[in-house]
């Protein structure tokens, strides 16, 4: 119970700093200094008016000095980094394995929210969250076991278990990025127009060394269907002549959450259905 309280606090105040991510990182601006002001005022924002939902509730969601409407994406932000840090909590426990997966939620907050607002997915997210997903391999399996399967097949062996884990996220990085860097160049030679950019790929090439073979072929079905669910209902419902363009990378990313809570069960539900045929 109180590390579960602990694991919601921990979450906001992480939800807090992603939100200066959110705003800086497209902009260029460093994560860390200056401290956090009102962008109509320039006021700075006094620490008991930074607490993570608390302050935007007693401030009616707005600056103190101006009185400027504060975007709800701040509360939402937070909140939903404390959700998903105690959902990593409930899943996985006090290991290290709710840490890794606290880690990728949390760039996953932020490319899905960069994307949302610029879109655009920076490097200086992608690429970090990709270290960390091949470094996290060394310790935590991504579970995923194709590696292993693919080098008994190939060469008639099981490498060792920290070899195959990293070979694994090699494997899903390959996977990810390679997928949609391939479909991104047939759509741009078929249309002569870039469909996605290489955020995209990048996003998915970070995703795969999370998540290993298996569930990056699902996060990219997921996220597909979700984008393609929402599209139709948004090309329904939009005014004639919008031109307004559905960001991918918040799909995939969405997608990417959910298959990190929900993700198993459907790929062993999926394999035993192969082995029952």
């Amino acid at each position: 119970m109180v590390t579960g309280i602990l694991a919601v606090v921990f979450g906001l105040i992480v939800g807090s700093f992603l939100n200066v991510c959110i705003v800086r990182i497209p902009e260029g601006k460093s994560i860390v200094w200056p401290a956090s002001a009102c962008p109509k005022c320039g006021a700075a924002i006094r620490p008991y008016d930074n607490i993570p939902v608390v302050s935007y509730l007693l401030l009616r969601g707005k600056c103190r000095g101006c009185q400027t409407a504060i975007s709800r994406i701040y509360p939402a932000v937070e909140l939903l980094t404390a959700v998903l840090f105690w959902g990593c909590y409930r899943m996985f426990g006090p290991t290290p394995e709710a840490v890794k997966w606290a880690v990728f939620s949390a760039v996953m907050v932020v490319l899905v929210f960069t994307d949302l607002r610029e879109r655009i997915l920076p490097d200086m997210v992608n690429y970090p969250g990709l270290a960390a997903g091949l470094g996290f391999s060394l310790f935590i399996p991504p579970g995923d076991g194709t590696a292993l399967w693919m080098a008994n097949r190939l060469f008639g062996y099981f490498p060792p278990p920290r070899a195959a884990s990293f070979a694994e996220a090699l494997l899903g990085a390959a996977l990810g990025g390679g997928l949609l860097w391939l479909v991104s160049e047939v759509y741009f030679r078929l249309r002569k127009r870039e469909g996605m950019g290489l955020g995209d790929v990048k996003m998915m090439l970070m995703t795969g060394a999370f998540f290993g073979a298996k569930r990056t072929l699902l996060t990219i079905f997921a996220g597909s269907l979700l984008g393609s669910l929402l599209g139709i209902a948004f090309i329904l419902a939009r005014r004639k002549g919008s031109n307004y363009e559905l960001p991918f990378g918040t799909f995939l990313g969405l997608a990417a959450l959910l298959v990190v809570f929900f993700g198993t069960p459907v790929v062993n539900w999926y394999q035993s259905l192969l082995m029952a045929r």
